[in-house]
């Protein structure tokens, strides 16, 4: 089931639950990924819990908690959704974070609540560009021309430039050429299981950037 069909049918009423719920899974598999070290990324949706109180409770359930998972807060960052929300909550929260270690994200920059106000209130440590917002400015032919200011800005302001749905290698060349810190996209990757062998090489650049390769090897065995 599509993660929107799924959260998009669960009860007002149980929406709480079921966020904190997902997250605690998502916490509890990192130990089955089999690799040390790696940064684990978590969502936090502003709209789902926008009581002070109970937020900072949540938080720090989930702090007492991170030893059972064998995890460090240094390794976590959340992701703070495009939702509107009420600064003065969402401020206290990242506040509460940052004292236990935790790094913070905005989430899908250029849609939404994800603007540069937040950058402002938030200052985030990462700053999640949009994959569908990306993906239209590669269409024009002066991409790099126009991305690079605006991952230069965000640097400035002390954020590393993580741009998602890279999915082409022209994507690939504008995030680079612009200046991009971290990538994420299928043209990289694919998304897997916990547990799944992953490979630990790194990835050719060269090869990615090659979108002249239409050569796909055949099987000749029927």
């Amino acid at each position: 089931v599509a993660p929107s069909i799924f959260f998009g049918g669960v009860p007002a009423s149980d929406r709480l639950f079921v966020e904190t719920m997902c997250r605690m899974l998502h916490l509890g598999n990192y130990r089955n990924i089999g690799l040390e070290g790696l940064t684990l990324f978590f969502n936090y949706n502003p709209m789902i819990n926008d009581h002070l109180g109970r937020a900072l409770a949540e938080i720090r359930l989930m702090t007492r908690h991170l030893g059972d998972f064998e995890l460090e807060p240094a390794l976590l960052v959340c992701e703070i959704t495009e939702q509107a929300a009420d600064d003065h909550v969402l401020a206290s929260l990242v506040r509460e974070m940052r004292r236990d270690g935790i790094r913070i994200a905005i989430d899908d920059f250029g849609t939404g609540h994800s603007t540069e106000a937040r950058i402002k209130l938030l200052a985030p440590d990462i700053v999640k560009i949009d994959g569908a917002w990306f993906g239209a400015l590669c269409r024009h032919a002066a991409a790099e021309r126009f991305f690079r200011p605006l991952v230069g800005m965000l640097q400035e302001r002390g954020a590393k430039v993580l741009v998602e749905g890279i999915e082409n290698a022209q994507h690939l060349r504008v995030a680079l050429e612009g200046g991009a810190d971290l990538l994420q996209g299928f043209h990289l990757a694919r998304p897997a299981l916990a547990g799944t062998i992953f490979k630990e090489e790194p990835l050719s650049v060269d090869a990615l950037l090659d979108a002249g390769n239409k050569v796909v090897p055949l099987h000749q065995q029927r």
